[in-house]
């Protein structure tokens, strides 16, 4: 990825969570835009009624598995039925303090999920992220 800034949004329904993730990816200097939802459904509505970002530009998604009313995994159910070049503009990973086998196997069902991280996020596993874009 050429672009020097990156946007990304967070979706985790703990306060402190996002705030963490927040200052991780501050802390990098790539980050552009940041957004944090509390809410899964709030964020889909975000992303569904956003423009698609230009198709060489990137929103980072940092998915929580574990939120109330919708989960990470609802949210990318809703999420894989969006039009092909919105999804486009996303590289979603999943975020969950659970390491239950299901939700490993789960995660792999979804072809728009890039990788599956360890919560709290980390800057090392951020920076792994940045690397490999």
């Amino acid at each position: 990825m050429s672009a020097e800034t990156l946007n990304f949004i967070i979706i985790d329904d703990s306060k402190l969570d996002c705030f963490i993730a927040e200052k991780i990816i501050r802390n990098t200097g790539k980050a552009g835009d940041v957004k944090s939802y509390m809410s899964a459904s709030a964020a889909l509505e975000h992303i569904s009624t956003t423009p698609a970002p230009p198709a060489n530009d990137k929103t980072m998604v940092l998915l929580d598995i574990q939120m109330p009313i919708m989960n990470g995994f609802d949210f990318m159910e809703a999420f894989e039925k969006l039009p092909e070049d919105v999804r486009a503009g996303y590289n979603v990973y999943m975020l969950s303090s659970s390491i239950n086998e299901n939700d490993l196997n789960r995660v792999k069902s979804f072809s728009s999920i890039k990788q599956f991280l360890n919560k709290p996020l980390t800057s090392s596993a951020l920076a792994g992220i940045l690397e490999g874009l």
